[in-house]
């Protein structure tokens, strides 16, 4: 048995922590998924992710997408999405998702059968490079939207802005709404859905990160290329990178991939620092401190959240969070509340940002964003377990 590196995946990736000894030498024709809450708390729409190696050994399958899950208690098939992590053409995972009660252990059964194609209707995550509106790469699942800001936004000459922020769109449907919305241009209104009712501007917003050094944020400019490796219908996972800029006398270039999956209110971001010569050491992703904001910190769970009313239309809040062994400290700087981590000597700094809005359903107020956010960091620190073997 082996236990994979749990914090590192995005949230809910399961570690799997067992798989039958014996491996066929042709494909079974079933398996089973069993997966277990160690916490004393539900988990709504938790993500269970196998891996192409543990899936080709119990089933001998090579094609994820003919791999299709059943819920053995319900008796009903589960949507399954196999995600390429690095667009090579070959899949590398598949994720479904579940509930789970406090201490539960539910059972799945895997097997074999007809390539799966998703319908509409079906997709609860989803993004996309927008050129139409200079740039922008947009994002949502069923529960929030957000965008950040690509070059031609820098030159434009009605609002030029020059920021790496994390903007967010309030929803308050769980419907796919970043096409229809751009379609009709008319967003800033809330006309029943939601709408664009917060101004990130140059300040970090929703979860924007830069390099920390010499005491101050050092920011890039927009991003430059992006790339969709996975698109719905469970998780929306992509890539944006951005050209070399000065962070305290040497030159840095970022590659960033988000992740967001259907369900969840909180995006994994991994920034990759790449430099000649010696790498950041330290970065900081914060919040926009707004007018009217209030902030929470606790550093030991390592999480940092806001409360903000928003142009007349309830309040929201955003979420920072951080593995407690990565934070270093948490301080106020340029208009923004932070928390501020390591970078680790290889790899990309990892963190989760988020929002929820009191008008959106679920996040009633202030205390319940707390609870959320709370949860949600015990969820990443103590993952799921996930057993895969012959039925």
């Amino acid at each position: 048995m082996r236990r994979s590196l749990a914090f590192l995946a995005a949230l809910g990736c399961a570690a799997v922590v067992g798989l039958s000894a014996q491996a066929p030498p042709a494909a079974r024709a079933t398996a089973q998924v069993s997966v277990g809450n160690p916490l004393d708390l539900p988990r709504a729409a938790e993500t269970i992710v196998l891996s192409a190696a543990d899936l080709k050994k119990a089933l001998g399958v090579t094609d994820l997408r003919t791999v299709h899950v059943r819920d053995d208690a319900a008796g009903t098939d589960l949507l399954a999405q196999p995600v390429d992590l690095n667009d090579d053409g070959t899949f590398d995972e598949l994720v479904f998702q579940a509930d789970l009660r406090a201490k539960e252990t539910r059972a799945f059964t895997l097997s074999l059968g007809e390539r799966r194609v998703f319908t509409r209707d079906q997709f609860r995550a989803y993004g996309r490079f927008v050129r139409e509106r200079r740039d922008d790469f947009a994002w949502e699942n069923d529960k929030t939207a957000h965008r950040m800001y690509g070059a031609a936004l820098e030159t434009w000459a009605q609002e030029p802005l020059t920021s790496s922020t994390v903007d967010v769109w309030l929803k308050r449907t769980p419907r796919l709404v970043v096409n229809d919305w751009y379609m009709v241009d008319d967003y800033h209104r809330d006309l029943g859905e939601g709408a664009d009712l917060y101004s990130a501007g140059k300040s970090r917003g929703c979860g924007g990160n830069a390099p920390w050094e010499a005491g101050r944020l050092w920011p890039s400019a927009n991003f430059r290329e992006s790339r969709v490796l996975a698109n719905g219908p469970i998780r929306v996972m992509f890539e944006l990178s951005y050209l070399a800029w000065d962070v305290n006398g040497r030159q840095v270039r970022e590659r960033k991939r988000i992740t967001l999956d259907a369900g969840q209110r909180l995006n994994r971001f991994e920034s990759e620092y790449l430099t000649i010569g010696a790498r950041p050491t330290e970065f900081a992703a914060g919040i926009k401190n707004g007018a009217g904001s209030v902030k929470a910190v606790d550093t030991a769970e390592g999480t940092l959240r806001h409360w903000e009313p928003v142009k007349g239309n309830g309040s929201f809040g955003c979420a920072v969070v951080m593995a407690p062994s990565a934070v270093v400290s948490a301080t106020d700087a340029e208009g923004n509340y932070l928390l501020v981590g390591k970078v680790p000597s290889a790899g990309p700094a990892v963190y989760y940002a988020g929002a929820g809005w009191e008008k959106g359903g679920e996040i009633a107020d202030m205390a319940a964003w707390g609870q959320y956010v709370a949860q949600f960091a015990k969820r990443l620190a103590v993952p799921v377990t996930v057993r895969i073997g012959p039925r």
